[in-house]
């Protein structure tokens, strides 16, 4: 199963990298752009891996957990068979979602994250290098050594991912779970070796012949806030922790208080990832300052980000691992198989959840960072911008300008930067006590409440087609309980495509329309871009709170029902059981489509202000 996760990982990764890395190489020796004007030109590769990943995660989260809600409510809660059962006509809908959700959906969400990243990187590369320039500090590289570094560490992760899936190896009595960790072990070691190499090889300067050692340190407080977040989401979703028991413990008296508990741990787990987050950021831009380069303190936070997305192709693999394991599960009870076989792909599967929940956790941080470094990113365009600092890109000898020059009411959005008087460095300042800016703000926060509710709306407007089709097939072919007839899979694989497609539109146009129209109405009043800014943060802040809450919540009712499941608190069949599979239901929408889209949309707002920047000016 880790094999097969594997071949999506690293493929994943490999196209993010051959991606931007193929455009740079194009844009340079092909084209004849100059290299420090290349990572604004490719934001567009960004913005559309953002695009479609929103679609691919939206419609595929909504896909499967229609699916999956149609034929849990009426195949295990009303007609009392179980879960995978041949007789269900929508289980071959349910098998087929996990793939279209967890494989596509979460292949598209890193696959953005990675090619976001490193954009981002690359632009903050650029401006640190030149900067440093003018401060008489050379790279021994130069600047196109710290415009690659991004690339160039990515490749060292990709390798590491490979030789961490190698090593994955698992005795018959042991927990799957510690197997997988090992692997992540050895990768997380090799990139941080990785790190190491390319840090002393791309960021070493004569100037301060010690600066590598501390982007070095911030790739390394990156690997830790990945670490930091795979033990987080285990604590919080894996059935023999406090969390999940304490759920599975209150399914005893009802569904009810199962969803009040499961409510809980979801808000109590928001706490340690923003913690944990917080001092990433916070640890890695002081890092970056005091490494003698001047201006690096944002460029330690990108390398801080390199440093989470260097396992990406492993926790990707571990994430894949989880729909494998779960179709396994649904062959054998399809076929009917002992029961012996049945509880060893149930083991898997729960390992499977907790793996699927981890990656979830690992994404929702990754777009933190990354949203952040886009963010830095968006503000240094509209510097660039209304300071008239736009570079010259030479095209067939002839000299344009790559962005147009500002307009006359640009000198609004200059205000946003003003001179720290201790450092001497311009800085950015977004003043939420302007109301058009806090209004910003608001909006970016609304954004992500309306768009978590459009969306589970949407698996419930698209479960409700599947039920009717699944209570339909019962009253008109008795004899498919019975085993005598066989039920029309094909037909409710058809109902949850149309409903799947048809309900992803509205949360895809807000998505995307909401971030164009509050730069666009607020330039009129002088403000747009700094109310674009607003929005950005804080609609960060609301969607890191929101998707955590969502997938580790989520998580914990799944497995909650696995739990109950093993046979406690009544095992199979008992009126605990009944109840954690109604929370496990009402987590389905929030762990698999609300919270892993929220990932989508944080970065797709910061792709979008990337692009679209001069507009908003």
């Amino acid at each position: 199963a880790m094999r097969g996760g594997a071949v999506s990982g690293l493929f994943v990764v490999a196209m993010s990298l051959l991606g931007v890395g193929g455009l740079y190489a194009v844009l340079d020796y092909v084209v004849g752009v100059d290299p420090k004007d290349i990572p604004y030109m490719i934001v567009g590769y960004g913005f559309g891996a953002s695009f479609v990943a929103l679609f691919a995660q939206l419609g595929g989260g909504i896909y499967t957990k229609a699916a999956d809600v149609g034929a849990d409510l009426v195949g295990k809660v009303e007609a009392g068979i179980p879960e995978d059962d041949p007789r269900n006509p929508a289980v071959i809908a349910d098998l087929v979602g996990d793939n279209v959700g967890d494989c596509a959906g979460r292949g598209a969400d890193l696959f953005e994250s990675t090619a976001a990243e490193n954009i981002g990187a690359m632009i903050l590369g650029a401006g640190l290098a030149t900067l440093a320039q003018r401060r008489g500090i050379q790279f021994a590289n130069g600047l196109l050594g710290v415009m690659l570094f991004p690339l160039v560490v990515r490749a060292f992760g990709l390798i590491a991912s490979i030789i961490g899936v190698m090593v994955v190896r698992t005795r018959e009595d042991e927990d799957p779970m510690k197997a997988l960790n090992r692997g992540y072990y050895v990768t997380t070691l090799l990139a941080a070796i990785g790190f190491l190499a390319g840090s002393r090889w791309l960021l070493y300067t004569p100037n301060a012949p010690n600066a590598w050692l501390y982007f070095f340190a911030c790739g390394l407080i990156g690997l830790a806030t990945s670490i930091a977040f795979v033990f987080i989401t285990q604590y919080y979703t894996e059935y023999k922790y406090k969390p999940v028991k304490s759920i599975a413990e209150a399914s005893q008296t009802g569904p009810a208080t199962n969803i009040i508990t499961g409510i809980a741990v979801g808000l109590e787990c928001t706490a340690l990832p923003v913690i944990v987050i917080s001092l990433a950021i916070v640890g890695s831009y002081s890092l970056g300052n005091q490494s003698g380069v001047p201006g690096a303190g944002l460029f330690g936070t990108a390398v801080a980000t390199m440093g989470m997305l260097g396992t990406a192709a492993y926790i990707l693999a571990m994430d894949t691992f989880g729909p494998i394991t779960d179709n396994a599960g649904g062959i054998v009870e399809m076929s009917q198989q002992p029961d012996e076989i049945r509880r060893k792909t149930d083991r898997l599967d729960a390992v499977g959840n907790t793996t699927k929940a981890l990656t979830k956790g690992y994404a929702i941080g990754s777009a933190a960072l990354a949203a952040f470094l886009l963010f830095s990113a968006y503000l240094d365009e509209v510097r660039n911008y209304t300071r008239g600092h736009s570079p010259a890109v030479a095209l067939n000898a002839t000299t344009v300008p790559a962005r147009p020059q500002p307009p006359a009411s640009a000198s609004d959005a200059s205000s946003m930067f003003v001179t720290d008087p201790k450092t001497g460095e311009e800085i950015a300042v977004v003043n939420l006590a302007k109301p058009e800016v806090f209004v910003g703000g608001l909006l970016g926060a609304m954004l992500v409440f309306l768009f978590s509710a459009f969306a589970i709306k949407a698996v419930g407007k698209a479960a409700y087609t599947v039920i009717n089709e699944v209570r339909r097939q019962f009253q008109e072919k008795p004899g498919i309980l019975q085993g005598t007839d066989k039920p029309d899979y094909a037909r409710c694989v058809d109902i949850v495509t149309r409903g799947a497609l048809r309900q992803m539109v509205l949360p895809g146009v807000l998505a995307v329309g909401m971030p164009i129209a509050v730069g666009v109405m607020f330039r009129f009043l002088g403000v747009g871009a700094e109310a674009v800014a607003a929005m950005l943060m804080v609609g960060t802040i609301a969607g890191i709170l929101m998707a955590t809450f969502l997938n580790n919540g989520g998580g914990a009712w799944d497995n909650a029902k696995k739990c109950v499941e093993t046979g406690m608190y009544g095992g199979k069949r008992s009126e605990a059981h009944k109840a954690s599979v109604v929370g496990d239901t009402v987590g389905d929408p929030f762990k698999d489509t609300a919270g892993p889209s929220l990932h989508v949309l944080i970065k797709l707002l910061a792709t979008i202000t990337l692009v679209l920047a001069p507009l908003f000016i």
